[in-house]
């Protein structure tokens, strides 16, 4: 049974559920999954062979028993299953494609270019109708400590409307793009028409690759408030850190949630390179602290709001597969705004003296790390 959301919003026709770690986001989704009548489609850069993965297929291979179909895409770099886990999967009828799985031959730049471009989109779409992106993947990091996992911080959101086709469509775009087995395109043919208030914005690797960067750079000049973010890996692209910066100069409130514990270290070292810079702007830096945060929103003028897959950082906005929903409503703005507060109580404050009080060591590293945010 799903748990109660952080929130619930309605946005025109379409209903918005604001998840708050995998506690309520996984029941959801394993929910969905039960109700699917003609399709699921299912889209993960991280799955793990462990409880969470186990359960995820095992509502997979039950539903494409019944009838369903059943497409599952995760990245070969990111995810770890077994061939038994897979084979069980494929005799249930689930369709299985592996993203560029990780291969040394051919030539340099078509091995790098398949290295280092990866489909780091966290989707679920089931009948077209219901869908769920955010941060979470699947494996038991994410899960509630209650519920045996790590209880790693992070944010989905469940669209309920016509929004969910267009995950859908980018979903089956990727799918014919890397050969995944064919569709019955008769299952996929769901209304278009949605709201002007939700929109789903998704990087690809030639069309549209800058258009989540794009959204953030306007939401930025545009903020006359309030700027508001909670982001794991904070490693901003010039230009959206430039943007980040003036809009403190002018007066807008901009705060920012990173993480204190992280599952990769140089990341966070770097991010800690940009903080004097930033404290010197106006912008206020808290770190997280406790379970590991994941979560990937912002909140403008608690109008604004956005939840997805994609980091502050180039591999997310230049190079990886993406996907966010931007909603332009001030109920869901609100709830984000409410969800980041709550945060603010897990936080510490940086401050120039905590700067300063940093080893040396490790002052350097996060300089010279910071130097190098464009390839990290």
């Amino acid at each position: 049974m799903a748990r109660e959301p952080f929130a619930q919003v309605a946005v025109g026709e379409t209903r918005l559920s604001l998840l708050k770690d995998g506690e309520q986001a996984y029941p959801a989704m394993l929910e969905a999954i039960a109700s699917a009548k003609r399709s699921i489609c299912l889209e993960t850069y991280i799955l793990k062979d462990d409880q969470v993965g186990r359960r995820f297929a095992d509502a997979l291979a039950r539903r494409s028993r019944d009838g369903v179909e059943v497409n599952l895409l995760y990245d070969a770099w990111g995810s770890s299953v077994s061939a038994e886990y897979l084979r069980t999967l494929e005799d249930a009828g689930v369709r299985v494609l592996q993203f560029q799985p990780v291969r040394f031959r051919g030539r340099l730049q078509a091995v790098l270019a398949r290295l280092l471009r990866r489909n780091h989109r966290k989707a679920l779409i089931v009948d077209g109708t219901v869908a769920f992106t955010g941060g979470l993947n699947l494996s038991n990091e994410y899960a509630s400590l209650e519920d045996g996992g790590g209880g790693w911080r992070d944010t989905h959101v469940r669209i309920e409307g016509a929004e969910a086709h267009e995950l859908e469509r980018l979903f089956l775009g990727t799918w014919r793009t890397h050969k995944g087995a064919p569709l019955d395109e008769a299952r996929y043919q769901a209304p278009r028409r949605s709201s002007s208030k939700v929109r789903i914005i998704g990087n690809h690797f030639r069309k549209d690759r800058k258009d989540i960067r794009a959204a953030y750079v306007r939401a930025f000049a545009q903020a006359k408030r309030s700027i508001h973010l909670t982001h794991a890996y904070f490693l901003p692209p010039n230009r959206v850190l430039r943007e980040l910066k003036r809009a403190a100069r002018r007066g807008v409130e901009v705060s920012v949630i990173l993480a204190a514990a992280t599952d990769v270290t140089l990341v966070l070292l770097a991010a800690r390179g940009l903080y004097a810079s930033l404290l010197k702007t106006g912008v206020k830096v808290f770190e997280w602290e406790g379970r590991i945060l994941h979560a990937k929103t912002a909140v403008v003028d608690a109008r604004w709001a956005t939840v997805g897959s994609a980091n502050l950082d180039g591999l997310s906005l230049r190079q990886n597969l993406e996907v966010n929903a931007v909603v332009e409503d001030e109920g869901f703005a609100q709830a984000v705004e409410r969800l980041f507060k709550d945060d603010l109580a897990h936080c510490r404050r940086i401050t120039p003296e905590w700067l300063d009080a940093r080893g040396p060591l490790e002052r350097l590293v996060s300089w010279l790390a910071g130097r190098l945010r464009r390839w990290l």
